[in-house]
């Protein structure tokens, strides 16, 4: 097995902005910045080689000035298959390793990771993915070596939608590791972005905790933790 480091990283941000249920969520404010903005400087702070938002060629003119103003690549791929967008995205970032981020959790962990990417570069792993943290605040490592593999084979609708699916189900041909959060960064609660009530939620988190600095678990988990007292 090749050794890898974390200059052979890449983190790819997915973002989307054609949703359905909240058109152009990832464009939508929270304490005075997007979402989209509060996952990149959360993301910042994570050693890698390369950062970039993957997105498709009818978002790339909302997108392409948030990702120069941060200093952020912008990748345009096919826009149904998500998997062939990160894989070619690998491919021309000459990346080994992939932190997959998706653009609608502006609360992604900065600890997590970074805890990730260096636990897939510790063991190996071709797909790693912290577990029992709030869900909106984790990331996915991916060997890019796995995911040209799963490009190749796969016609899987649900697997070419979301990228890595090809990965942790095979795990007799692929080496999984979901490990859990530390018990301090345990936590159920959702906070991702899908609806129009999450966007509700997420703006009295922003509103009670934000202070300039990406809100990561150490303050967000036992805020949340305290919302369940007060609820019960």
């Amino acid at each position: 097995m090749t050794k890898r480091t974390p200059g052979e990283a890449s983190i790819f941000l997915q973002v989307h902005l054609g949703s359905a249920r909240l058109p152009q969520k990832a464009l939508l404010s929270l304490a005075g910045l997007s979402v989209i903005e509060h996952s990149m400087r959360a993301l910042d702070a994570v050693p890698a080689k390369n950062r970039v938002l993957l997105t498709t060629s009818n978002s790339k003119m909302k997108l392409l000035p948030i990702a120069q103003n941060a200093g952020w690549e912008l990748f345009i791929g096919p826009e149904k298959d998500v998997l062939a967008r990160f894989v070619l995205a690998a491919r021309c970032y000459q990346s080994k390793l992939i932190l997959r981020a998706t653009g609608d959790n502006p609360l992604v962990s900065t600890m997590i990771a970074t805890a990730s990417l260096e636990h897939a570069l510790r063991t190996g792993a071709d797909y790693t993915g912290f577990t029992r943290i709030p869900i909106g605040a984790g990331v996915e490592v991916l060997g890019a070596q796995a995911l040209e593999d799963a490009h190749r084979e796969t016609s899987d609708a649900f697997e070419r939608e979301h990228v890595a699916p090809f990965i942790y189900r095979r795990p007799q041909r692929y080496k999984i590791q979901t490990p859990p959060a530390r018990p301090e960064y345990q936590d159920s609660t959702r906070i991702t972005l899908d609806t129009q009530e999450d966007y509700i939620f997420l703006e009295t988190v922003f509103d009670e905790l934000y202070k300039g600095q990406p809100i990561d678990l150490d303050i967000l988990v036992p805020y949340l933790r305290e919302r369940k007292r007060d609820a019960c």
